[in-house]
């Protein structure tokens, strides 16, 4: 991750103008809630609001005085009832001549920056009951010597396992695991062994993710997932899906849709775009839409200075005829509403991961309603149970991925039997309003 210096306004100047308004805010807080009943509530998220997007908003609407620090943002903001403040990164050039190093530097620098933020945020008057924290870039390292009897929660998203297949799963882009990367691993976590020193509880999404912390954190780890707003997110018979400079598209078309935040092997995308060539030969009247960007969000960029988007089609172009490319629609980074429709009107959804941090749009696909076809792996298995909530597929067999999405494009009842089921699983287990919020909030007070 690159730390880069804010422009603009002086990051001082910044910070003094919004500190200063936020100890005016707190006093007229104070002076119209009833303190007994009322929490100060600090968010810590170099990308604010992160997984916190809508725990944050729920605990300002039951009357909390919440406040996230961030280094995402160059000025104050007021969103959702949250007071955001930003935090500025100092330019700083690598110090560390140790490679090993390198990583945890970054992470010193930004609990610096944090911690310097939180003095002038004390001076101005604000003192945390709760501090709820992403522990990943470090930022939160020091605030307990700013605040010793705020009571600490962290957001525990995943801890490095040298000993899973994750780091060796995919043998073509992933090198094994030596002993020096186990090491250089060792030092990924260690600010989130630093956290546990002070963090009375964690939070998790998922089984898997629980899984990978060792033993003697668990038992302050609560798994509570982000949630999902099942009726925001739902399935629309009626949907029409306008492909920019293409065709459009409704339920009546076959439409194979596939989507990572940036096209890369950790998602499987390799594995999906080999498979294309076949697939569109034996699907003719299918249309293929993906999303996703062009850089790199979990794997290292690749070789040679190209995205790993144009190194797979540079790889299978020429196995494609115009005609078929033509039905293959990269849409780029979309908009909320858009992804909505994207999911609603498809046909066969794809989903493959790598042992890792399962996707929200994997639970999103299944409030939509898409019938799915997932990665045999752990992370996809807790949620698709095979046959009955989806069709699971060995995550590198190009060919059977292709026999499966033909086969259920051309089952319309297994469909509606995988859609309703999918959605029905999130609905009773992952519903925003009526399962994950209300236990993240009793996740909070519990602290």
């Amino acid at each position: 991750m690159g730390d880069k210096a804010h422009s603009g306004h002086g990051p001082e100047d910044v910070q003094k103008t919004g500190f200063l308004a936020l100890k005016d805010a707190s006093q007229q807080h104070l002076s119209t809630k009833t303190v007994q009943a009322r929490m100060n509530i600090l968010f810590i998220h170099q990308n604010f609001p992160g997984q916190f997007k809508h725990l944050a908003p729920a605990l300002a609407a039951q009357g909390h005085r919440v406040v996230a620090l961030t280094c995402r943002f160059k000025e104050r903001k007021q969103w959702r009832g949250v007071d955001i403040l930003p935090y500025p990164l100092q330019k700083r050039f690598q110090t560390s001549e140790h490679p090993w190093l390198i990583d945890f530097e970054t992470k010193i620098i930004r609990a610096e920056a944090c911690y310097r933020a939180a003095l002038q945020v004390k001076e101005a008057g604000f003192t945390p009951d709760i501090i709820v924290s992403h522990p990943g870039w470090g930022e939160s390292l020091y605030l307990p010597r700013v605040w010793p009897n705020a009571r600490v929660g962290i957001f525990c998203e995943l801890y490095y396992d040298t000993t899973d297949q994750t780091n060796y799963f995919d043998p073509e882009f992933q090198d094994p695991v030596t002993t020096d990367a186990m090491c250089r691993l060792d030092m990924k976590n260690l600010s989130t062994k630093l956290h546990f020193e002070f963090a009375k509880a964690g939070i998790t999404p998922t089984q898997f993710q629980f899984q990978t912390f060792p033993k003697q954190f668990q038992d302050r780890i609560s798994v509570i997932h982000d949630g999902i707003d099942t009726n925001d997110v739902r399935p629309d018979p009626d949907v029409v899906f306008r492909v920019p400079d293409g065709p459009t598209l409704t339920r009546q078309n076959e439409v194979i849709t596939f989507i990572n935040r940036n096209f890369e092997p950790m998602r499987g995308y390799h594995i999906f775009m080999r498979a294309l060539p076949e697939l569109l030969r034996a699907r003719p009247n299918a249309h293929v839409l993906m999303v996703g960007g062009d850089s790199v969000s979990y794997s290292k960029a690749p070789d040679g200075g190209k995205s790993w988007k144009q190194m797979f089609i540079d790889e299978v172009r020429a196995q494609i005829s115009d005609n078929d490319w033509a039905r293959v629609h990269f849409l780029g980074r979309v908009d909320y509403p858009v992804f909505k429709k994207f999911l609603q009107v498809s046909t066969v959804h794809v989903y493959l991961t790598y042992p890792f941090v399962l996707s929200w749009s994997l639970l999103e696909a299944m409030s939509a309603e898409c019938a799915i076809i997932g990665s045999d792996t752990s992370p996809v298995r807790e949620l698709i149970r095979n046959d009955e909530i989806g069709i699971l597929v060995d995550f590198f067999a190009k060919d059977q991925l292709v026999q499966d999405i033909s086969a259920l494009l051309d089952d319309s009842d297994k469909r509606a039997v995988l859609g309703r089921a999918a959605r029905q699983h999130i609905v009773e287990n992952y519903d925003l309003q009526t399962k994950c919020l209300p236990q993240q909030l009793d996740w909070v007070h519990s602290l």
